[in-house]
């Protein structure tokens, strides 16, 4: 039986799973993050919040957990909203993100990973600062869908 695996010099791809979370406030308005030159990609746009799937975890709890990590508040509520197929060639990057709904105490949110991001701020989905994370308006349609509903 030959060996089907890959030769040292190609790589195996497979997607991660990452857990992508627009808190809101209950009222409309949603957090973003400005990215700092720390972040992974794209620096100086505006996006929500994401993280990792970890092995064993529930999707519930890697929310909580990356809520916490990056705006030092927990989710008063978490619904998933939609499941996006991401496939980025430039970056050679491929994931499969679960969107999430995420209500949080605005009073409570603050920047936890200040060498990711740069500056917070509550927005109205129809008036979102600029410039945009590429990822960022997909998530924000499935958002603007699941408030309608």
């Amino acid at each position: 039986m030959s060996d089907q695996r890959p030769g040292a010099d190609q790589m195996r791809r497979t997607p991660s799973v990452s857990c992508v979370f627009l808190c809101h406030d209950g009222h409309g308005r949603v957090l973003l993050a400005r990215r700092g030159a720390g972040a992974r990609d794209e620096p100086g746009t505006w996006d929500c919040g994401a993280g990792a799937l970890e092995y064993g975890e529930s999707f519930e709890a890697a929310v909580a957990r990356e809520v916490a990590e990056e705006y030092v508040t927990r989710p008063l509520e978490i619904e998933t909203i939609g499941v996006r197929n991401v496939l980025r060639e430039e970056l050679a990057s491929h994931w499969v993100a679960v969107i999430f709904a995420v209500r949080v105490d605005p009073a409570e949110a603050a920047i936890g990973e200040p060498h990711k991001f740069e500056e917070l701020g509550w927005f109205s989905p129809d008036a979102l600062p600029s410039p945009l994370h590429s990822q960022l308006p997909e998530s924000i349609k499935l958002f603007r869908a699941w408030q309608e509903a």
